[in-house]
């Protein structure tokens, strides 16, 4: 048996100088947070749970709303009835956004992650095209199975609506558009509070608590507001039944996009002007 021979002539900074260092650029960023989001379990553990309870809402609404009787509510027989999951999956993904962002603060990652990205925007950029990416292909896929299980279900003991039904398709696609968006104000959040439980709170205020003080409780001007706050302008996107009060259903997309990238921009402001 031989041995290979061993070039002793071959520098030894040859293998340091074969090294070679990469430029930052944005795609090489998106692969770096791609791989953080799924090397997350918990990432994948509020996201599938979003995704199930949307599916698992959408059976029960079917179900409990199979005969018509004078117990159900205007929004049980309209077309988005099996979307009410929608109210869990909000709480969901816009935790899910806040974790992403703020994960890194908690663990003081940021630290690292900003070293290697010394511009700090692009860091945004990509966790931003990594988020909306996944879920809205997820949720959007998640929304129309569930309309099409909960129709499904009615299906069997009465008329039940399709997708080419008015305003079937726009709920059934919005409700997944919707979710993204108030993910993204929920991660917007999170560069901007820096602070996992300070930007849930503030996630679930701005979603959940002030749109009800205002809609509920401050009278006739609290509803002339209330319906341009986040969740109830997209509300009435994601829903068949048109309140009164309410914006139409594509002003009330607008008005939510809105609200996404004022909070997206005010994060890059403060992600340019504060220290990791």
């Amino acid at each position: 048996m031989s041995s290979p021979a061993i070039d002793t002539d071959r520098p030894a900074s040859d293998e340091t100088t074969s090294i070679r260092s990469e430029p930052v650029s944005l795609p090489r960023v998106v692969t770096s947070e791609f791989i953080k989001f799924r090397s997350l379990r918990s990432s994948w553990a509020v996201l599938g749970g979003a995704v199930l309870g949307m599916l698992v809402v959408a059976l029960i609404v079917g179900y409990n709303t199979r005969h018509l009787t004078k117990n159900l509510q205007p929004d049980d027989v309209v077309a988005s009835s099996p979307l009410q999951g929608y109210y869990l999956g909000q709480l969901l993904i816009g935790a899910l956004g806040v974790l992403f962002v703020s994960g890194e603060f908690s663990t003081g990652m940021i630290a690292s992650t900003m070293a290697a990205v010394p511009k700090r925007l692009p860091v945004l950029w990509a966790k931003l095209l990594v988020f909306t990416s996944i879920v809205l292909v997820s949720m959007t896929t998640a929304s129309v199975i569930a309309f099409l299980l909960g129709e499904g279900v009615i299906g069997h003991f009465r008329a039940s609506y399709g997708l080419g039904d008015p305003t079937a398709l726009r709920v059934a696609l919005g409700t997944g558009v919707y979710l993204t968006l108030v993910g993204v104000i929920g991660g917007a959040l999170g560069w901007i509070v820096r602070s996992t439980p300070g930007a849930l709170v503030a996630y679930f205020a701005t979603v959940l608590v002030v749109p009800v003080l205002f809609n509920s409780v401050l009278g006739t001007w609290g509803k002339d507001v209330g319906k341009y706050l986040p969740s109830t302008a997209g509300a009435s996107f994601v829903s068949s039944l048109r309140e009164p009060q309410t914006l139409t259903p594509w002003v009330g997309l607008a008005v939510l996009g809105v609200w996404a990238v004022v909070a997206v921009a005010v994060a890059a402001a403060q992600l340019r002007r504060r220290d990791a």
